[in-house]
């Protein structure tokens, strides 16, 4: 298989890539960390050119395993949101996933296979107080996902979001610590008591991609320690 992980430099996107079996194409804005892997593209999906030629990197590697991980985070009131903020936030957590997706596509058609698996996050689920447009963009892959699961079903291609709750990575780490409470409010919050780890969700989305997975599509895993279910 040749896929792709995007967002592959640190915490969730790592630990997919290094944790998946086959032909690995890492993608990041960081080359020095890229450097680990045997197949990489710099890109900075902020950046039009960039994200296009990853497009065409894509057509001409044959992807036919996406796993679009590659995300940012912003709190903010919603009062104090920039336009820029709003505007970049929803590009690179929505606009690129999707515009990926459209380039994988017509490989994975022609082959009558394929696995695109979103990393959206509980926020898309839920909604966050103090991260409007960071629980809009997550939600929106979501809404995409059931619909290009729908559109691509019978071409053996499946499509699913992967929500985590509060994850052990720096992100994770530096958002409990970005509103008013500490990280262990945060954990009091969570039934199981605990962050996810990230290679709880690489096993997911391993389970996503394999052939005993060929009839889960469309659908939005919540993996949030227990986080969603309620109080």
């Amino acid at each position: 298989m040749n896929i792709m992980v995007t967002g592959a430099t640190r915490g969730i996107g790592k630990a997919i890539a290094e944790n998946l079996q086959g032909n690995i194409f890492a993608v990041g804005r960081n080359e020095d960390l890229l450097k680990i892997y045997s197949n990489y593209f710099v890109c900075d999906f902020l950046n039009d050119n960039e994200l296009q030629d990853l497009g065409r990197y894509i057509e001409s590697n044959n992807i036919d395993v996406l796993i679009n991980n590659a995300g940012e985070y912003n709190y903010s009131p919603v009062e104090n949101l920039e336009f820029k903020n709003i505007k970049n936030l929803i590009k690179v957590n929505l606009e690129a996933p999707i515009y990926l997706i459209s380039k994988a596509v017509p490989c994975m058609k022609k082959n009558l296979w394929g696995r695109i698996v979103n990393i959206g996050s509980i926020s898309g689920v839920m909604g966050e107080a103090g991260a409007s447009v960071y629980s809009a963009s997550k939600s929106g892959l979501i809404g995409a996902t059931k619909a290009i699961a729908l559109e691509l079903a019978q071409y053996g291609i499946t499509v699913n979001t992967i929500n985590p709750g509060w994850v052990d990575t720096e992100m994770g780490n530096s958002s409990a610590n970005d509103g008013n409470w500490t990280k262990e409010e945060v954990v009091e919050c969570i039934p199981q008591k605990r962050f996810v780890s990230p290679v709880e969700v690489a096993d997911m989305v391993k389970y996503l991609i394999s052939k005993e997975a060929k009839g889960v599509t469309g659908q939005s895993i919540n993996l949030c320690a227990g986080l969603t279910v309620g109080f």
